[in-house]
């Protein structure tokens, strides 16, 4: 594998966590959101990321077999979790039915900060390898001085 593969690896996997960070953001700022343009409240979402092959062009199909196995990430699509919303008694809220509970949305904000933490250390370990990959690239550049 050669020194762009690996950054191109790599710069998939910040794409893909800073997707799946924001996505988890968005869940956290909805918690509390009872009513949506759609109609009923927030659902979570999560996103689906899924390998893909690391190759570009032509000739990197053609190479050998070691890199075969090379494969970057991609967030395919955004699911939106179809779980039943929350039932909060709050018999005062306006959107309240007639035995006084709201419908929530069904956002757990302790699992969704483990997943950002989750997030937060698969980017960090993404920015790594891509610093590693610049330096190896860097120092072979000097062995010809």
């Amino acid at each position: 594998m050669d020194f762009f593969s690996s950054m191109r690896i790599s710069a998939s996997g910040l794409n893909a966590q800073q997707t799946r960070m924001n996505t988890i953001s968005s869940n956290l700022a909805n918690a509390e959101t009872a009513q949506t343009e759609e109609g009923g409240p927030y659902k979570r979402q999560d996103p689906i990321i899924q390998a893909q092959p690391d190759r570009e062009t032509f000739g990197e199909i053609l190479q050998n077999r070691m890199d075969e196995s090379a494969q970057g990430v991609q967030v395919t699509e955004i699911h939106r979790d179809e779980k039943p919303p929350r039932m909060v008694y709050n018999p005062n809220h306006p959107l309240a039915n007639a035995e006084g509970y709201v419908a929530m949305p069904n956002v757990n904000p302790v699992e969704e900060m483990a997943n950002m933490i989750s997030a937060q250390r698969a980017y960090e370990a993404n920015v790594t390898a891509l610093n590693a990959a610049k330096s190896m690239a860097g120092k072979a550049l000097e062995i010809g001085k």
